[in-house]
Parts: C-alpha cells; sequence; structure tokens
C-alpha cells in the first residue's frame, strides 16, 4: 500500500497534466462548434482508460523498486536492488553498487589502519616493557651504570620515534616539503647520529658519494629511511670489523644508492616479505627487538616519494639496499640558505 501511495504521489503532476489536457481538447471541441455530448464524454473515458492502462503497467514494472525503497533495510547489502525493468532503474541500481563497492573499500581501508595500529601499539607497549624493566633493576644497584641506563634510554627513543613516525604516515601529504638536497651531506648526518651504535659494534662505515649529487625529495621523511637502513645493517652484522658501504651511481633512469653490509643476510624465504607490517622473520627473532615496521614505513615512504626501494641478499654474505632517485641529479650543491 505504501508503494501504491509512493508512486501515486510521484505521478500526480502527470495525471494532472493528462486532465488539463483532456480539457484543452474538449475546449477546442467547443469552440469548433461541436456540442454533441457523447464525443465529449467518449473522449473523457477514452483518456482515463488509457492513462490508467499506462499507470498501471507502470506500477507493476516500478512495483519491486517501490518495495526495496519503503523498507527499513537491516544491512547495507539490503540497499541493493536487485530486480529492476527499466532503462532508469538499471543505471541508478549501477551507481548504487558502485557506491557500494566504494563504501565497502574505503571501510576495509579504515579496518586495516586501524587494526594495524592497535597491533603495532600493542606489540610496541610489550617492548617497551623491557627497558623499563632494565632500567627498574640498574637503579636498584648500589654503582648506577649511566652506560647502560642510556641504552635503554636510547632503544625507548627509537621506540617512540616509530610510533611518531607511524602516526604521520596517515597524513603523510600534509607533513612534506620536498626539496633539492645534497645526498652526501644527508648521508653524513645519518652516519653521525649512529656514531656510537657503530662504535659499539665495532663497524666501520664506508661512504663514497660525490658532493655534486642531489636529490629531489623530504629532508626528515628521507633521513628516517636512511636511519632504518644503516641501523638494521648495524644491527644484523654481529662480527666486529665488518664494514657498511655506501655508494652512489647515476644511471640513465635517475641516481641509485646502495646500502650494503658484511651481516647474516636475509633468507631468501623471508626477502619478499621484510616490507610488510609486523614481519620480523628469522633475522628479527634473533635479537627479539624487531617491530617488524621499520622497513614497511620505509617502504611505504619510499612509495609516496616515487623512490623506487629494491633490496637483496643472501644468507651469510650480507644485504644490499638500492634506492632509485628518479629525479637524482649532479650539479651544483645548493646553498646552505636552501638547505634550511
Amino acid at each position: 500500500m505504501k508503494g501504491f501511495i509512493l508512486f501515486a504521489r510521484e505521478h500526480l503532476p502527470f495525471m494532472l497534466f493528462q486532465l488539463g489536457l483532456v480539457l484543452f481538447i474538449l475546449l477546442l471541441y467547443w469552440l469548433d462548434g461541436v456540442r454533441n455530448p457523447n464525443t465529449a464524454i467518449y473522449s473523457v473515458a477514452m483518456s482515463i482508460l488509457l492513462t490508467a492502462g499506462y499507470l498501471t503497467g507502470k506500477f507493476i514494472m516500478r512495483r519491486s523498486f517501490y518495495a526495496k525503497i519503503i523498507e527499513k533495510p537491516k544491512k547495507m547489502e539490503d540497499a541493493l536492488i536487485r530486480h529492476v525493468l527499466t532503462p532508469e532503474h538499471r543505471k541508478t541500481t549501477e551507481f548504487t553498487r558502485e557506491l557500494y563497492r566504494l563504501y565497502q573499500h574505503e571501510v576495509q581501508t579504515l579496518y586495516n589502519v586501524q587494526h594495524r595500529h592497535l597491533q603495532f601499539m600493542n606489540q610496541w607497549v610489550h617492548q617497551m616493557k623491557t627497558p623499563i624493566s632494565v632500567i627498574n633493576l640498574l637503579l636498584q644497584e648500589e654503582e648506577v651504570d649511566k652506560k647502560s641506563i642510556s641504552q635503554e634510554v636510547e632503544r625507548i627513543q627509537t621506540g617512540l620515534e616509530i610510533v611518531l613516525v607511524n602516526a604521520r604516515l596517515e597524513t603523510f601529504e600534509d607533513d612534506m616539503q620536498i626539496e633539492r638536497l645534497p645526498l652526501k651531506m644527508i648521508l653524513q648526518e645519518v652516519f653521525n647520529e649512529n656514531k656510537r651504535l657503530f662504535i659499539a659494534k665495532g663497524l666501520f662505515p664506508v661512504l663514497t658519494v660525490d658532493e655534486e649529487l642531489t636529490v629531489a625529495t623530504d629532508r626528515k621523511w628521507i633521513k628516517f629511511m636512511l636511519n632504518q637502513f644503516i641501523t638494521n645493517a648495524v644491527k644484523y652484522t654481529f662480527e666486529k670489523g665488518k664494514k657498511i658501504v655506501v655508494t652512489a651511481e647515476q644511471k640513465p633512469e635517475g641516481l641509485q644508492l646502495e646500502i650494503t653490509d658484511e651481516g647474516i643476510g636475509i633468507p631468501a624465504s623471508d626477502l619478499h616479505r621484510v616490507t610488510k607490517a609486523f614481519f620480523t622473520g628469522e633475522n628479527g627473532r634473533l635479537t627479539g627487538e624487531s617491530t617488524g615496521m621499520g622497513l614497511y614505513i620505509a617502504s611505504e615512504v619510499c612509495q609516496r616519494l616515487g623512490h623506487e626501494l629494491t633490496i637483496s641478499s643472501k644468507q651469510g654474505e650480507g644485504t644490499t639496499i638500492k634506492l632509485l632517485f628518479t629525479d637524482g641529479e649532479a650539479g651544483e650543491q645548493p646553498n646552505e640558505e636552501t638547505n634550511r
């Protein structure tokens, strides 16, 4: 009944138009001198029958449509109209289904982001319990080992940085500023920030990059990526005296930066998964400190900045990370004001 009422309200202007049209025709007959009432009755009756037949047929064709839109949906799938007859409703149904597909995609994306964030936070909180417990134990000793406490504080600071970077990743475009930077200067800053780590592990950094090489990128994000690559190279090189070699080469497709270590390497079974979120692999279980998020975030940043990331490795020999800057070039080094 509700469907019929909705149909009648929708077609009320059409019925009034038809009535006005019949009255207009009768007026023409009257002005033309036709005074036969039978003709008027016949014209009105035929108009009513034809209009009623047209509307009845249209209502039958649209009955399923009206029945669907007047019922209250219990889930999103109920909004999809499955049986349609008219071209208008067919297009409406196609539009609704495409809208529903976009809705599902957005909801799934939001769910994945929230799930990943929740999983990461749970894992990070669990890992942060270890350095906090160690600090509490060290503080209970008569002679406080400041060096050990400092190391645990650095672990907490590194964890906090990963959390903040992961949070900023959702608003990446708002937190990005592209500028042309001298590659060697950025690498030297990263090496200086990790100087104590190199000394503690007994490793030697080797930087072979021309001072004139520049890349168009974001200073903060590129430093985060390089820090991640360098610290991973140091973390998984257990023998002292080994080298971390960084080179850059101008190629036809762009400027390629290579970071090569002499560490334990990545197993072939893990190599294609190291950039997946929360994947730690065999190497991550060796240290017990891996969150599985560092390389994931680095690969996401590379993708959004347009830098091509390639990771190759051979177990027992080392790992090479290649970063291709398609807009990298050799040129004059920017002045200090440009770098700021």
